[in-house]
């Protein structure tokens, strides 16, 4: 004997916030592996020489790349954002025999977040 299973709608996801945040959230590693794609693809070409390196420069400003890489660029700062809300549940950080406050942990994590992209500023810009 079955019991019965109360029939799910297609867009069940979209009925709270959290829910939605959470889809949201696993959708964005596939952003994520497309950043990971296009970086590689950037070294490949460089390591290729200065004609593949201006081939790859052609093809990354096509508005469609653009496009992909300004929505993976939302969804990656969805995937920090929301991964650093998470991060105090995930880590307990003990100091000096006590617990660190969850706004403290994510609190570091931000300011190393833009420590480093300080860091990879000053590196592209210098």
């Amino acid at each position: 004997m079955s019991t019965y299973q109360r029939p799910l709608a297609l867009l069940w996801w979209l009925e709270r916030r959290s829910y939605l945040l959470f889809v949201l959230r696993e959708l964005s590693a596939v952003f994520v592996a497309w950043f990971v794609v296009y970086l590689l693809l950037l070294v490949n070409a460089i390591g290729d020489g200065a004609a593949s390196y201006q081939d790859f420069l052609v093809w990354s400003g096509r508005w469609w790349v653009v496009a992909i890489n300004v929505v993976a660029m939302a969804f990656v700062l969805l995937h920090a954002i929301t991964w650093f809300g998470l991060a105090p549940r995930a880590m307990v950080i003990r100091l000096r025999g006590r617990r660190v406050p969850p706004r403290q942990v994510v609190a570091g994590h931000y300011l190393l977040w833009l420590l480093l992209s300080a860091i990879v500023t000053w590196l592209v810009l210098r």
